[in-house]
This record gives C-alpha cells, structure tokens and sequence, in this order.
C-alpha cells in the first residue's frame, strides 16, 4: 500500500501534471470510489475548476481548487494516476478521469477499488474529523514523546496510529523498528526515553530518505530498505539473529531474533 514516501511520489506527478491546469469535464466509469457522493454530481462538482496546487498529510493527497474546495485522492492498496492525451493510453482500470482543457487527461486507475475519493468543501474539517496527526516528516520529538511515552500499546501500533503521525503504514514501521533494534511488540511504556527519541529519530530518516528517492510503490530498487533483509529465515546483521515473523498491532510483522529486543 503506498505509505508516506509513494503518496510524495505521486504528489510530484500530481503538481506536474494537474496545478494550474482547468477541468474541462470529467469522466467517471466506475463511482464505487467516490465515497461521498455519486459520479455525477462529483463530475458536476470538479467541472470547471482549477487546481491551484496540493498538499499531502501523510498518507493523503489533497487537490486544492480555485472554490477553496478540494479533491481527495487517498490511494489505497492499488491506486494510481496516469497522464495521457490518446484514447489508447487509457489504463485498464481506470475509474475516473480528469479531461483538462489543454487536452491532457489525468485517469486515476485503482485495480482492487480500495481508493478513496471524496469531494471536500473544507478540506481542514475533514482533517480534523478524522483525527489525522502531524505529517511523520514534521512531527517534533517533544510532541512525538507526549503522544507515546508511559502508553501500553505496543511501538509498532503506535507507529500505525495515524492520529498520533501520519504516513508510516507496515512496511516502514518495520524498518524502524529494525533500525533501531527494539522489536515491533515492546510496549512503550517499557522503553527508555532514548529508546523512544531513537524511534523518533530513524522515523524522520527514513522517510526523509523515501521522499528524497521518490519511490514508485509498484517497481522499487532491489536495495531498497526491507529487500535488503525482510525474509523469513534470513540472518540477521553481521550474522546476528534470524528473521522472524509474527504478529503485531494485527499487522505481520518481520523482525530479526536476537537483534531486535
């Protein structure tokens, strides 16, 4: 699932493509996306409108429009856009389509239909409806150890509680873990505040990193962060441990045996 990293990678494509840019109409093939309202009251609701720029928050991408409203485009598992002019660049699965009047076309494609996407009359409200927390990139040490210090739930579920940080989703929170060498089920309450500023530190990093190599959630470098060691049986660094999985936050888990405590 594209985590904070991929949703910047898709946020450069998204400004590249689409600020500045006027909808001219919109085409909608499949609405089962569109949570909050139907495909033509949303192609109604966008035509006309020009982009005036983004902003992500974690793992959300939200398109600002000239009205002050704004156009959510939150991923899921498969969702993707593609830029295009002909009709035969169109993506197999396309859901929608933005047809700008320049006469480039933004599909959003989504194989498996887990997207979201929701036409927002204030952007700031649904924020803070859903109680989303601090980007991972921003969050400051002080607010990330008032948020988890002395909590019993384990690091790996605070990691994943996008109330507390937005944006590290299963994979890197396992990396974290990894890189820190505290295992993805110790509780914060029985970790160090060093241990806690090491999980703050190495979150920054890794998602610094992630967005600094923009990576395509669908193609990633053979080095990149868990092909390097997330296989079970593998052993650990310098021949330290094995890798191990299990369950943790309902999420599975990779971590390294005798590395990790």
């Amino acid at each position: 699932m594209p985590e904070l990293p991929e949703v910047h990678n898709f946020k450069l494509y998204f400004d590249a493509a689409a600020t500045g840019q006027t909808i001219g109409r919109v085409t909608v093939h499949d609405d089962y996306i569109i949570r909050n309202m139907p495909g033509p009251a949303f192609a109604d609701a966008l035509t006309g409108r020009t982009i005036v720029d983004s902003l992500r928050r974690g793992k959300y991408l939200f398109a600002n429009l000239d009205n002050g409203h704004a156009l959510l485009l939150h991923f899921g598992m498969t969702g993707d856009l593609n830029l295009y002019q002909e009709p035969e660049d169109r993506g197999k699965f396309e859901r929608f389509a933005l047809h700008f009047t320049d006469g480039n076309i933004l599909g959003f494609d989504d194989p498996r239909k887990f997207a979201r996407i929701l036409y927002l009359q204030d952007r700031d409200a649904y924020i803070k409806e859903i109680k989303l927390g601090p980007d991972a990139l921003d969050i400051s040490l002080e607010d990330w150890l008032d948020a988890v210090t002395g909590r019993k739930a384990t690091i790996k579920g605070l990691l994943l509680n996008q109330s507390i940080l937005a944006g590290v989703g299963n994979l890197y929170a396992d990396e974290i873990c990894y890189r820190t060498r505290i295992h993805p089920a110790a509780r914060a309450c029985d970790l160090s505040e060093e241990q806690l500023s090491d999980i703050h530190a190495e979150t920054i990093a890794v998602m610094t990193y992630g967005t600094e190599n923009a990576p395509y959630y669908k193609d990633y470098p053979e080095d990149w962060f868990w092909h390097v060691w997330r296989e079970e049986g593998k052993a650990g660094p310098n021949g330290v441990g094995e890798v191990k999985i299990t369950k943790v936050a309902g999420r599975t888990t990779y971590y390294v045996e005798g590395w990790q405590s």
